[in-house]
């Protein structure tokens, strides 16, 4: 894979993140202060700080840790899901931006413990035929870092067991479409087994949209940092 350049750390960078985190709960796609958001810089990661209702973030209160080892504990508690964050930006440097939530209908499916098959060709814009799912551990631990640097190795997106969702992008604004999208996806399967099965796509037909998805998406002019 060909490693994204960076995200700026400027003030409109972080006010960007903290309009994702608004935008979130706004939608209904999360709850509280229960998800997060990173951004991969060149001083490190930057992510949203532990338990700060989201109305009272301000650019200043974001949290800067390293792109590998612990954070320094100056300032802010990062997010307790900070290590999971940086295990995805050392695994995949490609995609800059980290986003995790709570959406209903993928909470549904992870407390279930299904992944979500190629029932829509929209499966494909996670990067393959299905949104695995990544094995249980406790939020923060190393465990659950690794299960999901696994399992995203080849996908935009994933479900997580008994937990929510995650997804990727190559900015901020292909994350929040990421994350609805997948919302989406997982009401779409879960109401689709009302009285009978879905259809899934074959391998072959996912790979003809997968090729058709290159240019998929919304993509943001030269001069935006997010």
């Amino acid at each position: 894979m060909t490693p994204a350049a960076p995200l700026q750390d400027t003030k409109e960078t972080r006010q960007a993140l903290i309009a994702a985190c608004l935008w979130m709960n706004e939608r209904h796609l999360n709850q509280g202060t229960s998800g997060n958001i990173s951004a991969r810089t060149e001083a490190g990661i930057l992510i949203t700080p532990s338990g700060v209702p989201y109305e009272d973030l301000t650019p200043d209160l974001m949290v800067t840790i390293p792109l590998d080892g612990q954070p320094d504990g100056a300032g802010l508690k990062p997010s307790s899901e900070w290590p999971f964050h940086q295990g995805l930006h050392q695994a995949r440097p490609d995609m800059p931006v980290v986003l995790h939530a709570h959406p209903p209908y993928c909470s549904i499916l992870a407390v279930q413990r299904r992944p979500i098959p190629a029932c829509h060709y929209m499966v494909a814009a996670f990067g393959g035929n299905d949104v695995p799912l990544a094995d249980y551990a406790l939020f923060g631990s190393p465990e659950l870092c690794a299960n999901m640097a696994e399992i995203m190795a080849d996908r935009h997106a994933c479900l997580m067991a008994n937990h929510g969702a995650t997804v990727l992008g190559e900015t901020i604004a292909k994350a929040r479409w990421r994350l609805e999208e997948l919302e989406t996806l997982a009401r779409t399967y879960l109401f689709s087994r009302i009285g009978g099965e879905p259809h899934i796509l074959s391998e072959a037909e996912i790979a003809e949209v997968l090729v058709a998805f290159q240019n998929y998406g919304p993509r943001p002019a030269a001069t935006e940092e997010a």
